[in-house]
């Protein structure tokens, strides 16, 4: 006898529809191939909107929470989907959400002391609402076992072949990912972000220095000379320059210098000797690791991905 894996996509008001069709399909093709492997189980997917329509499915083995596409219900959503959320994680439902919806789920409280992802970019609001999440964007895709969060406004894809191959077995995960032409193998977030460094905190001797910095980032930087530049103690400018960009001063430049070589890299034939040069860097292995510390790719690598 078939066993059933029933799965619930929550599509709330704005809700990326992309990805609340293009799971339920994902799910079917699955099923297709799962049939093929002779591998006695499939996939049920059901797609919710309304209190009624989640009286129907409480019992769930899964429960997915899609990206969102405009407008701002992922930070104020209804109480009824979080008690939705709530009962389906204590009926021993995982709990799934992929970019914005990991807003959502983090209003549960069940992310409380437990590692997340979300979009990169919405990483600082999302910090500030919620400090008890342990929060890594760096990571396209955290399984936490019963919980599985994704970054990216496409990491539903990731997303949904991760749930298949938890449920099923990796080999049939690998062959839905041949089938739908998609990569299958360990990806980050980080590959994909950019360095967007916080200028509006207020602080107008350590944004004097964040300016110096975007102007001489080939230059040679360090404590000493950026504190001077801030008329304070080294301690003092430590203390103030991490607590208004959240990054050391010495993270900063790392990362507005690799930031800078990635531009480089997409916009210019130079080797990366010479971008490393042009970075203020001697040391072109030096400046390498740092580049793969930040990024997760090497230079090469980096370009043969995206140039």
């Amino acid at each position: 006898m078939t066993s059933p894996i029933r799965i619930v996509i929550i599509d709330y008001p704005n809700a990326l529809q992309s990805a609340v069709q293009g799971l339920k399909e994902l799910f079917l093709i699955a099923n297709k191939i799962i049939i093929d492997s002779q591998f006695d189980m499939q996939f049920t997917v059901s797609v919710v909107q309304s209190d009624s329509e989640f009286g129907r499915n409480s019992q769930s083995d899964i429960v997915i929470l899609p990206p969102n596409f405009d407008g701002h219900y992922y930070r104020a959503p209804q109480p009824e989907v979080l008690q939705f959320l709530h009962d389906a994680h204590n009926k021993g439902a995982v709990l799934c959400s992929a970019c914005a919806g990991t807003f959502i789920l983090a209003q549960t409280g069940l992310l409380d002391n437990r590692p997340a992802t979300t979009h990169w970019q919405l990483a600082e609001e999302f910090n500030a609402l919620y400090p008890k999440i342990s929060l890594n964007v760096e990571s396209l895709l955290i399984n936490d076992g019963d919980i599985i969060t994704a970054g990216g406004l496409m990491s539903w894809i990731d997303l949904g072949l991760e749930i298949v191959a938890q449920f099923t077995r990796p080999h049939i995960m690998r062959t839905l990912g041949k089938y739908l032409i998609v990569d299958t193998g360990k990806r980050e977030q980080r590959y994909y972000g950019s360095f967007t460094p916080k200028f509006n905190h207020g602080n107008q001797r350590i944004l004097q220095v964040q300016h110096y910095i975007q102007a001489n980032y080939n230059q040679a930087l360090n404590i000493a000379l950026l504190a001077g530049l801030a008329c304070m103690t080294e301690r003092t400018f430590l203390r103030q320059f991490t607590h208004a960009t959240s990054l050391k001063p010495i993270k900063y430049v790392q990362k507005v210098r690799v930031q800078k070589a990635c531009e480089r890299l997409e916009s210019t034939t130079q080797s990366f000797e010479l971008i490393a040069q042009n970075m203020g860097y001697d040391d072109v292995s030096s400046f390498r690791k740092v580049f793969i510390t930040i990024i997760g790719l090497s230079p090469s690598d980096f370009k043969a991905r995206f140039v």
